[in-house]
């Protein structure tokens, strides 16, 4: 009966029928298979834009409140510094005590090696050293202009220590909002005849410092990364990093107090005089809280804000690249500049725009658009990170 059937063409028809219906299923599988991967694919890039915009909006805010704590603690910055420095670490401790015992933060998280964070302190500490060596001498308006190397350091960096490879619209998207920054904070600020009076040296140890600080975010970079492999797929909590980071820079910074000490201005043997009356201040009470008004609001928003700017920069760090956070971070240096010209409390007479305030801005977001025509690549903890020492 079956030769009869396959000269009929029957059991062909019904091997055809079952091969259609097998093709039909495996392209629909395979549509759902690609139909969810561009679902998450969007939904990271959503996830990564949403995180980048709370970086804009923090980091201006950081500039800004920096600006108007210094207004009651204007005779105390090397107080306010150490406040930030040695507050972030009992702050931080205290949530990671609480995710810990929440069950978000794991012993494996705890166990991971420590020397990378002890890495992570030490450059911190240097790049603080450097940045307020050479901002003691070099004027406001020159350093947001030679901050723009951070984003040259963050590109090189990446390179050598991640093996990342970055298309010519990145690079040229990447130049074109240094750029801009450039240009909106140099325009009408005279900030290249004050690069030309401070000589070489301070110029080179401020972009030294942004070397540091760039080396430092990479470092967290690979951090991340290498966590992914040692956690099995598992990523490690932010305030893992930021609390072992932070109370390994306090160490560091410790060792390096005679001489920060000596930078803002303050003897060492006077310091403990020093941070006594700038306490006082802080808190406005005795006889120095004449002139301190704004205290301790100013100071303690400015405190909240930072941190969350850095718990912010951080996640964003973790979804998606050391360039990226830096690009988010340096387009609030135009936002900032605009808050300035409005009515903020306590800043007095609010400042004009500069003149080149505009063109500098298109530029700068050009180079944004510019550098995200590229999509997004593979979340970072697919990728290969060199291994880090164990410690």
């Amino acid at each position: 009966m079956e030769p009869v059937l396959v000269r009929l063409g029957l059991v062909r028809r019904r091997t055809r029928g079952r091969g259609s219906a097998g093709a039909v299923v495996c392209c629909g599988a395979a549509g759902e298979r690609i139909g969810d991967a561009e679902g998450r694919g969007r939904a990271r890039v959503a996830k990564v834009a949403a995180a980048a915009a709370a970086t804009v909006v923090l980091g201006t805010g950081n500039r800004v409140l920096y600006k108007l704590a210094l207004v009651p603690l204007r005779d105390y910055p090397f107080f306010l510094a150490q406040l930030a420095t040695f507050g972030y670490v009992v702050v931080y401790f205290s949530i990671l005590y609480i995710r810990y015992h929440a069950g978000i933060v794991t012993h494996e998280m705890l166990s991971l090696p420590k020397t990378p964070f002890l890495a992570v302190g030490l450059l911190e500490a240097l790049g603080a050293a450097s940045g307020m060596a050479a901002g003691a001498v070099l004027s406001g308006a020159s350093i947001p202009i030679l901050s723009q190397t951070f984003l040259v350091w963050q590109l090189i960096l990446s390179v050598i220590f991640l093996r990342r490879r970055y298309k010519s619209n990145q690079l040229l998207g990447c130049l074109l909002v240094a750029i801009g920054v450039i240009i909106t904070v140099a325009s009408g600020s005279g900030a290249s005849v004050s690069l030309k009076g401070s000589g070489i040296f301070w110029p080179l140890l401020m972009i030294t410092s942004f070397l540091f600080q760039a080396a430092d975010t990479v470092l967290k970079e690979i951090i991340f990364l290498d966590a992914a492999k040692k956690l099995k797929g598992g990523t490690v909590d932010l305030f893992v990093v930021n609390s072992f980071g932070s109370a390994y820079q306090a160490f560091f910074i410790c060792l390096l107090l005679p001489f920060l000490s000596k930078l803002w201005g303050v003897p060492f043997h006077l310091l403990p005089t020093y941070i006594r009356d700038g306490a006082a201040c802080f808190l406005n009470i005795g006889s120095l809280s004449a002139g301190c008004e704004g205290a301790p609001l100013l100071p303690l928003l400015f405190v909240i804000v930072n941190m969350a700017f850095n718990i912010s920069l951080l996640h964003l760090l973790k979804m998606s690249s050391a360039v990226v956070s830096c690009l988010a971070s340096t387009f609030s240096v135009p936002l900032s500049i605009y808050a300035f010209t409005l009515p903020l409390p306590y800043i007095g007479v609010a400042s004009s725009l500069p003149a080149g305030f505009v063109a500098g801005a298109a530029v700068l977001v050009a180079g944004l658009f510019l550098y995200c025509l590229t999509p997004l690549q593979s979340p970072p903890e697919q990728s290969q990170p060199p291994q880090l020492l164990q410690g």
